[in-house]
């Protein structure tokens, strides 16, 4: 009986030792809860993703998104004439792929002008082209040509004619244009473009592309794409979907 006793002393004042000491809690109290879907860092489904490669040249300005995810922003502000450059990037993304871009010409109003007021006064001029490339493999994936499906959101001017007037005033003939908000949804796959056009293709002496071009290595197949007007389509989405 006393050596009983004494045991359980033993045990009784080792409890109250780990218990001062702030001993673990035993296993079956511990956080085992998994990581939710709330909790994942990024919006892009990435399972089963392949990494993608993409060249993109504008003139002047472009935003890429996969799906309504930005991936990608011309650095050079729209604001910025003659902002030539070309941006080589890469992301992760699983098909479907569903690729879309915002290009913008420069313009410094509504009229669609460039060098108001000087003896340069003209209309500006796009142009896009695109590549994307499987990094691992270097399979094209896709490229900028007359696939895409695209939308003019902003054209000026509505008469050509403005270019060469001494006053020209935005929403005044000749010099009236045409401003659209981006339609809702318009990112999303399921979204209905049969109301757009093919995306007209045009070549490099159409467009002159200049700084930045030269440094990418084109594959034959990528085409310079814009609306059906160069000069007074100054706003533009076009989208593909790659269901792969």
């Amino acid at each position: 009986m006393k050596r009983t006793s004494s045991l359980s002393l033993s045990i009784f004042l080792l409890s109250i030792v780990l218990n001062a000491c702030g001993a673990p809690p035993p296993p079956s109290q511990a956080n085992t809860q998994p990581v939710t879907q709330e909790q994942t860092p990024s919006s892009i489904n990435t399972a089963g993703a392949i990494n993608i490669k993409a060249d993109v040249w504008a003139d002047n300005w472009f935003a890429f998104y996969l799906a309504d995810q930005l991936i990608k922003e011309d650095s050079v502000s729209i604001t910025t004439e003659r902002s030539f450059n070309a941006e080589t990037f890469t992301f992760a993304a699983s098909y479907p792929l569903t690729l879309n871009f915002i290009a913008k010409d420069f313009k410094e109003n509504d009229t669609g002008l460039e060098y108001i007021g000087t003896n340069r006064q003209q209309m500006g001029d796009g142009g896009l082209i695109a590549q994307f490339i499987n990094a691992d493999t270097g399979e094209v994936i896709a490229v900028t040509d007359s696939n895409w499906m695209c939308t003019v959101i902003h054209e000026a001017p509505l008469d050509k004619a403005c270019e060469k007037s001494a006053n020209p005033v935005a929403g005044e003939m000749p010099c009236g244009f045409t401003s659209l908000e981006e339609p809702a949804n318009w990112m999303d796959a399921a979204f209905d473009t049969s109301a757009w056009a093919k995306a007209t293709v045009y070549s490099a002496e159409q467009v002159d592309p200049k700084d930045g071009f030269e440094q990418i290595e084109w594959n034959p197949s990528a085409q310079f794409i814009w609306g059906p007007d160069l000069e007074t389509n100054n706003t533009l989405l076009c989208k593909l979907t790659i269901n792969g």
